[in-house]
């Protein structure tokens, strides 16, 4: 696999592609058909293992090194035959060659993510950790060297001063990129400890670059041994290299940048210009003697990070650089590591003296100075564990020298093992050690809802916040763009008066996935402080989000309604915290979610389904919210356009079965109701049952046995039933006696089938909306329906049937859960029994319906 037994005759006997193989030509004796099944084969075994890793929050370099490994002679490629077939020596230039180019915009993506004036900014606090990071683990470095030289066969026909500088490069790099999304990934890139550590790393990386180049300078090429004077002649043009792109290039690219911000059309241009600006900077940077990528990322520099430009670049490159060409390099790195070359006590003890002395160095000398400048030991520990991570730069580093002929393949082998083992127990020990505390405002979760029993009005939005009484908090959670026009007509419906004009307070949370993507981090920056959302300001110019920002802007205007927007970057399954988070820090008083599936405008039934990883999202925040919860299912409410408040035309049924989430509902009806466009009816069902009231009533009773992810949930807190009618009576009257003819009132006997009945209300093609409870604590019609197949149990009995595509509903539907600090959702079995029953007849944890 090595390029080096490769001689330049062999690489012109090869073709690029073949005739096919019914003229008798073997694809993979050909450059290009070889190229894409390695570059498949590569790809398909690292999204696997990234797959496999991603309960342990791995970076995805773990598995694409890993998926090298295995592909390479480690593993799979001790059967030669299989070596020969699909990684013949032959083909190493050439996947090398794609994936350096792949590197090269990498490091570029790196330099544009690194922003020297933050560097600067960060104090001194940072600088002295960054210094003791790297200079005891760079002194370890050195000193582990010189017993791998004695102890590795072939280690010492490097020269010394080289292999001393590799070996404590090595050591002492801390992969800032890898650190950044590791941050990102537990919430800590805007805490205290994250910036510190960001900042850290930074000084770091811009340290180890240009140790980097020095090794890089002194170190021949195979066995060429350079002499003093050429070495400096070397470092002295890098050097001025990195002047005149800093005094020359940045200026023009800040030139660059304006111009293209300021449109014209003229933006692929300025994108293209940009990217031919790499490929000259490593092409310069090579001919002087250093390696390709320190030019690119050099250039990266030059990049001004304000404004939309940086953004824009970084969307154009970065899914191909990252998704396809990125992984072959990694992998091209574990195709090269033969851990069969350690062998023996005497390699497994220099495995072990090379880790451990990489992790002491790194974590005693920034621990020791972290305390030094007064941060406490837990932190200070962390913070070295964070700063040991290797990776991505660190395998770049590594190749570099086995390139360069300083590190043999045994030596090359250790540092890969000492790269993944250090960065594979970064998040593990993290999580370990450091769990930050949340604000005291966020420690007791105060029972806000819209409706209760204390509150005297029942438009009150808080039955703890008096003085809020006229003011209603609203956070609405979007994944984009398409969530737009529905939740601004649902806020509008919800408003109710508009003469005078209510007021609404609406905190807009953009819900981003994160990525291992430059743009997912940067964006994860700029969307937090102190590791939560904040309130950001509207922004200027194009960008993706903006639309949206507009939209939510002229709403605001014109419905005179305060909107607050945010976003939330964050990996999915973490991603009900930021929403719980910001709903306890602004106190609203209703979440609403959109469903993780929608139909698509225009399509008929066409329904997109986000997936299930977004729908353990919602699950999530039903669960754990500190308020009231909305689930939208939107079939295009309100014609799937934004309107007015004057072009507010459409039906809202609530249907009530009874219980504290049909009470919930009941209230946002209540509100709707007010507004003059909306026709509200509600549509209460009683049961037809002969003799149900007076004489029987349903338990629930939890069953092991049943499937949470596919079984109706409902509280087991213990309730009076009696209790439970006489509110469901008051809150009926109540609301009969102040909408009066505002709301037609309806009373049905369900003596059939209740869900058919409801049903038939969605596909009327009479409401826009239906708006029902989840049924969590629900009537006994509802509570018989437990054992019904669930597909979307989370929605509750009324709300899944609604919102299932083959029932044919055509209205949109909101299913309302009534915050309930108390109430624990288990899957039940449905049990009859006498309505004459005691309470003490009732097993444990049993519940009676009435």
């Amino acid at each position: 696999m090595a390029s080096s037994s490769v001689s330049a005759a062999d690489m012109a006997a090869v073709k690029t592609s073949s005739n096919g193989m019914w003229q008798g030509d073997d694809p993979l004796h050909f450059a290009f058909p070889l190229l894409i099944l390695q570059t498949l084969l590569i790809l398909l075994l690292s999204r696997i293992l990234a797959f496999l890793l991603r309960p342990l929050r791995q970076p995805k370099v773990i598995a694409e090194i890993v998926a090298g490994i295995l592909l390479g002679p480690s593993a799979l490629g001790r059967n030669k035959a299989y070596l020969r077939a699909l990684f013949p020596p032959w083909s190493s230039p050439v996947l090398e060659s794609v994936a350096s180019l792949g590197l090269l915009f990498f490091l570029f993506l790196v330099g544009l993510e690194l922003d020297l004036r933050s560097v600067r900014r960060s104090g001194r606090r940072a600088f002295a950790i960054a210094a003791a990071g790297i200079s005891l683990p760079f002194v370890c470095g050195v000193g582990v060297s010189f017993v791998i030289r004695r102890a590795i066969p072939g280690a010492d026909e490097a020269g010394y001063a080289p292999f001393l500088v590799f070996m404590g490069v090595a050591l002492s790099i801390t992969a800032f990129p890898v650190l950044a999304r590791i941050l990102a990934e537990l919430k800590l890139l805007t805490t205290s400890i994250g910036e510190t550590a960001l900042a850290a790393a930074a000084f770091n990386d811009v340290a180890a670059w240009v140790l980097l180049a020095l090794a890089v300078a002194i170190s021949g090429s195979g066995d060429d041994r350079r002499s003093p004077v050429t070495s400096l002649w070397v470092l002295l043009s890098g050097a001025a290299f990195v002047a005149v792109w800093m005094l020359a290039v940045r200026p023009l690219m800040s030139w660059v940048a304006r111009r293209s911000d300021a449109g014209g059309g003229g933006d692929a241009v300025w994108v293209a210009a940009t990217l031919a600006g790499v490929l000259a900077s490593g092409l310069a940077t090579d001919m002087i003697g250093i390696h390709a990528i320190f030019g690119a990322f050099v250039f990266g520099l030059t990049v001004p990070k304000d404004g939309a430009f940086a953004g824009r670049v970084t969307e154009r490159v970065e899914d191909l650089v990252s998704e396809l060409l990125l992984p072959l390099y990694f992998a091209s790195s574990g195709l090269k590591t033969d851990v069969a070359t350690i062998r023996g006590g005497g390699a497994l003890a220099m495995l072990a003296l090379v880790i451990g002395t990489a992790c002491a160095g790194k974590i005693v000398g920034t621990f020791a100075v972290a305390m030094a400048c007064g941060m406490g030991a837990k932190e200070a520990i962390v913070l070295g564990v964070l700063m040991n991570t290797k990776g991505l730069v660190e395998l770049i580093v590594l190749n570099i020298g086995r390139e360069r002929k300083v590190l043999n393949e045994e030596t090359f082998a250790i540092l890969v093992l000492m790269a993944l083992v250090t960065t594979f127990i970064t998040t593990p020990m993290v999580m370990a050690i450091y769990k930050p505390a949340r604000a005291p405002g966020r420690r007791r979760l105060h029972p806000r809802k819209l409706h209760g029993p204390t509150t005297s009005a029942p438009s009150s939005p808080s039955s703890s916040a008096a003085a809020n009484a006229k003011e209603l908090r609203v956070l609405a959670c979007i994944h984009g763009g398409h969530d737009v026009p529905a939740l601004i007509n649902l806020i509008e419906t919800i408003r109710g008066h508009t003469q005078p004009r209510r007021l609404v307070k609406l905190y807009i949370l953009r819900m981003v996935e994160l990525t291992e993507r430059t743009s997912s981090i940067l964006m994860a920056r700029a969307a937090r402080r102190n590791g939560l959302p904040f309130l950001r300001p509207s922004r200027r110019g194009g960008g993706g989000d903006d639309q949206i920002d507009v939209a939510f802007g002229t709403y605001a205007q014109l419905g005179h309604v305060q909107v607050r927007p945010m976003t939330a970057v964050s990996a999915l399954h973490t991603m009900h915290e930021d929403v719980e988070a910001v709903a306890e820090d602004k106190r609203v008083s209703l979440i609403i979610v959109p469903f993780h599936k929608r139909q698509l405008a225009g399509h008929g039934d066409e329904v997109e389904n986000l997936g299930p990883e977004w729908r353990a999202v919602n699950r999530r925040i039903l669960r754990e919210a500190p308020c009231s919860v909305a689930v939208l299912v939107d079939r295009g409410f309100g014609g799937g356009e934004q309107v007015s408040s004057e072009q507010v035309a459409h039906g809202v049924c609530v249907v009530f079965f009874g219980g504290p989430d049909d009470r919930e509902a009941l209230e946002l009806a209540g509100r709707m109701a007010e507004h003059p466009g909306v026709q509200v009816t509600v549509v209460r069902f009683l049961d037809g049952k002969a003799g149900r009231e007076e004489h029987s009533e349903v338990t629930l009773r939890p069953s092991e046995a049943k499937n949470v992810e596919k079984s109706y949930t409902f509280a087991t807190a213990t309730v009076n039933g009696h209790r439970e009618k006489e509110l469901d009576e008051a809150a009926v009257a109540e609301f009969q006696q102040k909408m009066g003819a505002m709301v037609r009132f309806e009373e049905r006997v369900a003596a059939g089938n209740v869900v058919e009945e409801v049903v038939a209300i969605g596909k009327s093609r009479e409401y826009g909306l239906v708006v029902v409870g989840k049924g969590r604590l629900p009537s006994a019609m509802v509570a018989e329906l437990a054992v019904r197949p669930a597909e979307h149990p989370e929605l509750g009995p009324i709300g899944d049937a609604l919102a299932s595509a083959g029932h044919g509903v055509v209205s949109s539907v909101l299913v309302v859960q009534q915050h309930d600090m108390n109430a624990d959702e288990v899957p039940v079995t449905v049990v009859q029994i006498d309505g004459h029953a005691q309470d003490g007849e009732l097993g444990k944890d049993e519940v009676a319906v009435p």
